[in-house]
């Protein structure tokens, strides 16, 4: 048995539970129109709480102020979770925090410097690499574990939990502290989705310009957000347990090309099969869906859900 003994994030939804599900059951959307390059575009950014907070961290210590905002994401939420845990720096803890874009900002201001001058910091490497997350989460708690750092595009943070989950069954650690960071609202990073055509126009009106769960819709609607989250894992059945883990799943999309997803997302199938095991269908209660608002990443999703269960759908939302 894996226990979930705390969470924790910051987003654009808040970054303490009673703002996240205040936020979270609102009607009102967290999208703000923000000037990237030459142009106004929807984005997520985090509430201005959760701004405040990652500024006080970056000066703090001096260290931290040559840092990207995906790392300090992750210093704060992991400081939140680890408190929750009941954990101490004294403890022996795994990190695995992965990020999707890594240290993108920093990356391009740096690679900017250099178009420029010809010439880069002493810091650019080792602040701007994919490692450089759990290795400051890790001198920020003081852990004594190892360090982990991947990027697995959209499904990092769960690749994270997955890999926590083998370490602990393994027997090579007790905790784990899993999930993920990023900070993508950079103008090179946008221009990359509008070049896909997945990303939402910010010319059209909408009163819910993200249309995640709609399968009618007609255009592309996914928009951008900053943040991070994270859970601490422990092995066995702990008393103060948020939620236990009785099965993980994954699979591998076979594709035709670099951005593709079968029309009924085999892998997705194949995952929650293997997540499910004996269980019956009828006690899953909800699913979590990725769903970012893409007319064919949406619906195949759909269909594969679809595939699993049938008729007897569980209720369905979207992170």
């Amino acid at each position: 048995m894996i226990s979930i003994t705390a969470m924790a994030s910051l987003s654009a939804l808040g970054n303490n539970q009673d703002t996240i599900w205040k936020n979270y059951q609102s009607n009102q959307h967290c999208f703000v129109a923000t000037a990237f390059g030459n142009q106004n575009v929807l984005v997520a950014p985090l509430d201005v709480d959760s701004k405040k907070e990652i500024e006080i961290l970056r000066n703090s210590d001096q260290k931290y102020k040559s840092l990207d905002n995906s790392v300090l994401f992750a210093i704060a939420a992991s400081r939140k979770a680890i408190i929750d845990a009941g954990w101490k720096t004294s403890d022996s803890f795994g990190i695995n925090i992965g990020s999707s874009r890594g240290a993108t900002e920093l990356f391009e201001k740096h690679h900017l410097d250099f178009i420029k001058s010809g010439k880069v910091s002493t810091l650019a490497s080792p602040t701007s690499t994919l490692g450089n997350i759990s290795s400051w989460v890790s001198h920020d708690l003081q852990s004594q574990g190892p360090e982990i750092s991947h990027s697995i595009t959209c499904s990092t943070a769960l690749h994270a939990l997955l890999n926590g989950v083998a370490w602990l069954k393994a027997g090579m650690a007790d905790k784990f502290l899993v999930g993920g960071s990023e900070a993508p609202l950079t103008d090179f990073t946008i221009a990359q989705m509008k070049a896909l055509q997945i990303y939402y126009n910010s010319n059209e009106s909408s009163e819910y310009p993200n249309r995640a769960l709609d399968l009618n819709k007609k255009k592309n609607t996914l928009i951008l957000g900053e943040g991070a989250a994270v859970c601490c894992l422990e092995i066995g059945e702990k008393k103060n347990a948020l939620a236990f883990i009785e099965g993980i799943g994954y699979a591998t999309e076979i594709l035709e090309h670099n951005v593709s997803v079968s029309a009924e997302a085999i892998c997705f199938q194949k995952s929650m099969k293997m997540a499910l095991g004996t269980k019956y269908l009828s006690e899953v209660d909800a699913i979590v869906m990725h769903a970012p608002g893409t007319i064919k990443g949406d619906l195949t999703e759909y269909k594969a859900i679809q595939k699993v269960f049938g008729d007897n759908l569980p209720m369905l939302t979207t992170k």
